[in-house]
């Protein structure tokens, strides 16, 4: 089972996503290498990465790092933090966790900056229904991505999201039986075998790439900002400098100009400096070949957004 789940791995990791390998729980199968008593966990010792040998101790034990270590002391079994899409690593991970029988992937990384929706039917909801009456309410429409089937009958949606922005992982916040997996989680990835069954690729996603997050769906994705009208949450650097939100747009790639428009203009408004900063936010997107229709259309829906904070 080990050898099939480190192949579906290997070629998650061909395209450019960090994986790491899960137990038949989904949870990470190498335990952590420290303990809040100080002794190491009965895992088995993880081996050297090629070109990185693990740090000795001569003085016994490793004891537990003062700070939350992140896979700075040179061992495997730090969870989401060893994943890797070097084919070297990966394979050192699973020869140090020959039990796991799938494997997850890191959200938030780049290439693809991985955000996935988890819609969980496990308790009686309907969470693509109310992902269908968000889109319907906020004016966008669920793009067809890549999909995987969970074991449970659920649904887990890849998109990709902006480089520059952090979205956080969340449960049921979104929408009752829709969890968000963000920077610093990750998904399941299909071939992977759990206790409840195996993930598997939807029909037709095998050839699907992961679709871009719309606009009003990233803004809905991030924190709300706090009364005071100060943003709450990762990734709200440059809401104190105008010009770095304008530096932000005009850094997007082409297929990210909308969607970092938005979000810069969210920013802009709930920081209280929209109506300055709105006509420079338009022109950096018109710079880059944006429609003007579309860029003032985009900047007022952001308004609006604020507002509704505001006034709510």
């Amino acid at each position: 089972m080990g050898s099939l789940a480190l192949a579906h791995a290997l070629a998650a990791a061909e395209r450019g996503l960090a994986v790491l390998p899960l137990s038949r729980t989904k949870l990470p199968a190498l335990r952590s290498p420290h303990r809040a008593n100080g002794s190491p966990s009965a895992a088995p010792r993880s081996p050297a990465t090629p070109g990185h040998p693990p740090p000795r101790h001569p003085n016994g034990p490793m004891a537990a790092p003062e700070r939350p270590c992140h896979g700075e002391c040179g061992l495997l079994g730090h969870g989401v933090y060893d994943a890797s899409s070097d084919p070297d690593r990966v394979r050192a991970l699973f020869a140090a966790a020959p039990w796991a029988t799938g494997y997850g992937i890191a959200c938030g990384r780049p290439p693809l900056h991985l955000v996935g929706l988890d819609l969980d039917v496990k308790h009686g909801t309907d969470p693509l229904r109310a992902l269908h009456r968000l889109a319907a309410a906020h004016g966008f429409t669920v793009p067809a991505t890549t999909t995987v089937l969970t074991p449970s009958g659920g649904l887990h949606l890849w998109l990709r999201g902006p480089a520059d922005v952090a979205v956080p992982n969340s449960a049921g916040r979104l929408a009752p039986g829709i969890d968000v997996r963000g920077t610093g989680g990750y998904l399941v990835g299909p071939g992977s075998v759990t206790v409840r069954g195996t993930y598997r690729l939807a029909p037709g996603s095998a050839t699907r790439p992961p679709a871009p997050v719309p606009p009003p769906l990233l803004a809905l994705l991030l924190p709300p900002p706090t009364r005071d009208g100060a943003t709450a949450g990762a990734g709200r650097r440059g809401v104190a400098d105008g010009g770095a939100l304008v530096r932000f747009v005009r850094a997007a790639p082409v297929g990210q100009r909308n969607a970092r428009l938005f979000w810069a203009a969210c920013r802009a408004y709930e920081s209280g400096r929209g109506d300055s900063l709105a006509e420079p936010l338009v022109q950096a997107a018109l710079a880059l070949g944006l429609p003007e229709r579309e860029a003032r259309s985009t900047v007022a829906s952001a308004a609006q957004r604020a507002g509704r904070y505001v006034a709510g």
